[in-house]
């Protein structure tokens, strides 16, 4: 019998407290479940609800739905046009990853990579302007917007995303660069590659885990962005999905049941891509010190 299974129980536990790892006991266990319960609870009852009448709902909003209403799903597809609004964000969601991507890349390698006069204050304005609260820009924007012809228009939405988006996104990159060994581009001057050549062929493909990451968290935030669309998107045929909710709205009563419905179907898409790409993405920033 070996001496670690003879430690009793006290024992044991003062060899992991000084491993450094304290015993979870009952009352560790009980915080995490009710942390547990405090996230998913509200998702469990959203679950619960687009299976429901509206009476039902009223009537017992925390229980089980009597019968699963599939046709919720199919009512609140055809009337709110989830299909049309579902197209228009995953146009609005291309082009303001494709843009972030583009503008934060090219900064976040001059800012890692580069020795740039004034670079504290670049990033101090960085962090400035992701702090900025966006309501602030509404009045100038559609002023400017109306004048220039990008009112009702997604380009003028995909710019938008892209102003606010970039700052936070050219931040999150340039941590990751900076992890990389500055070996990687010195071959490749070595060689004679220029500065725009290194960073497409050499570091950015480097950078592919903190790439997916920028990518994700600006999908994520253009895909559920309210505001700006309702602001500056007039017509219905240019309206995304985050804007669909406006169709179950009757006088001063919302119909909970189709509303759920027509979360849920918003919510797949998005929930399939983290899915697919956690993994790339917990990576990314654990990597840029965002997980810490």
């Amino acid at each position: 019998m070996s001496a670690v299974s003879v430690l009793t129980k006290p024992a044991r536990a003062r060899a992991a407290v000084v491993a450094g790892q304290r015993p979870a006991g009952i009352g560790g266990w009980a915080i995490l479940l009710i942390l547990a319960l405090f996230a998913v609870g509200p998702l469990i009852i959203f679950v619960f609800a687009a299976f429901k009448t509206q009476a039902e709902i009223v009537e017992n909003p925390f229980g089980l739905p009597a019968d699963l209403l599939w046709s919720n799903f199919s009512q609140a597809w055809q009337q709110a046009h989830m299909g049309r609004g579902l197209t228009n964000s995953l146009v609005l969601v291309a082009g303001a990853v494709a843009g972030t991507l583009v503008i934060a890349g090219l900064a976040a390698y001059a800012m890692a990579r580069l020795d740039l006069p004034g670079g504290g204050s670049v990033i101090l304005y960085l962090l400035v302007s992701s702090a900025l609260p966006m309501q602030m820009f509404l009045v100038p924007l559609f002023f400017i917007w109306t004048r220039t012809g990008l009112y009702d228009t997604k380009l003028g939405l995909i710019i938008i995303y892209c102003a606010t988006l970039t700052p936070f996104a050219t931040l999150l990159l340039r941590a990751f660069l900076l992890t990389l060994p500055r070996e990687l581009e010195e071959a490749a001057r070595i060689d004679g590659a220029g500065e725009l050549r290194i960073a497409a062929r050499v570091i950015l493909p480097n950078a592919l885990p903190g790439i997916l990451t920028v990518a994700l968290i600006t999908a994520l935030a253009t895909y559920n962005e309210f505001l700006f669309a309702v602001t500056f998107l007039e017509s219905d045929e240019q309206m995304p999905v985050s804007t669909s909710f406006f169709a179950f709205q009757q006088s001063y009563v919302q119909n909970t049941a189709l509303t759920a419905a027509a979360g849920l179907i918003m919510l797949v898409p998005m929930l399939a891509i983290f899915l697919v790409l956690q993994r790339r993405f917990v990576e990314g920033m654990a990597n840029t010190g965002m997980a810490a």
